[in-house]
């Protein structure tokens, strides 16, 4: 599938800036699932933007702005060509052991609910241990029944532990809740961030989109997708992963003055007929 994307970010502010600095992981690589047929990344503020590989592997750039400024604008686009691999990511070309993954931090630390709920679905039908994977996505399928999607009702900051706790969240909740319970079972996962593909007609949207990955040592890593009870398809497009959204959040900075920060966010993605060279 040939899908086309847009995603615009503007941060408007009441005061003028002295400075911004913002790591943007807004550039997907070239994976067994996909591949870039073009990406252009712009910001009106024509800051210093060098380009690098942070230690989790995605692209990173680092949008800095040293004079005075009331607005940044982010705008994203380009095509990207996807197939369908079952959700299976693969080895790739790590530069993290796998056992990095198992590693909790505050947004994904399971608290003694967690952990129950994740231990009861250990065990088969018949009483007999799940294969990993097979546990994976019981796990993903109990996620979907126990946390509701309900949009407003959490914040980029909400840990696993209370959206769990309040059982309704977004598709980030969903992917800490399923790191976290992975985790708790043994089992290395991480976050990942990106877009998914759902409107034939192109609408725009207000977010990207994230889901979780699983390491399963006979097939490499596993998406697993809670919010939408599936493994990722050629619908998905794949942009950074991380140990939670801090790691791979499309962008997260600092800003010296500004006042009070109004943030708009617009997503199209559509499906293109032809590539654009």
């Amino acid at each position: 599938m040939l899908l086309q994307i847009e995603h615009d970010t503007f941060y408007r502010y009441d005061a003028p800036l002295r400075y911004t600095i913002q790591t943007l992981r807004l550039s997907p690589k070239n994976e067994p699932m996909q591949q870039i047929m073009r990406w252009r990344i712009e910001t009106n503020q024509n800051g210093f933007m060098p380009q690098c590989e942070d230690s989790f592997g995605n692209i990173t750039h680092t949008l800095a702005i040293d004079r005075p400024h009331d607005y940044v604008s982010v705008k994203v686009s380009g095509e990207v060509l996807t197939r369908d691999t079952g959700g299976v990511f693969g080895f790739g070309t790590e530069t993290m052991p796998v056992a990095v993954y198992l590693r909790e931090t505050d947004l994904t630390a399971a608290d003694a609910a967690m952990t129950e709920f994740a231990e009861q679905l250990r065990s088969g039908s018949r009483g007999a241990d799940l294969s990993e994977i097979e546990l994976m996505h019981r796990l993903c399928e109990a996620i979907a029944d126990t946390v509701a999607y309900r949009i407003g009702e959490t914040h980029s900051e909400t840990s696993a532990a209370r959206a769990f706790a309040q059982q309704q969240g977004v598709c980030q909740d969903h992917a800490h809740i399923f790191v976290a319970c992975a985790r708790r079972l043994g089992v290395p996962a991480r976050y990942v961030s990106g877009y998914m593909f759902h409107d034939p007609h192109g609408a725009e949207g207000e977010a990207a989109h994230a889901w979780a990955e699983a390491y399963i040592p006979d097939l490499g890593w596993v998406g697993f997708d809670p919010s939408n009870r599936q493994s990722p398809t050629e619908a998905y497009v794949r942009m950074a992963v991380g140990l939670d959204y801090r790691g791979a959040a499309p962008i997260l900075g600092l800003r010296h003055g500004g006042g009070e920060e109004d943030l708009e966010v617009k997503v199209r993605i559509s499906q293109a007929h032809s590539v654009n060279q």
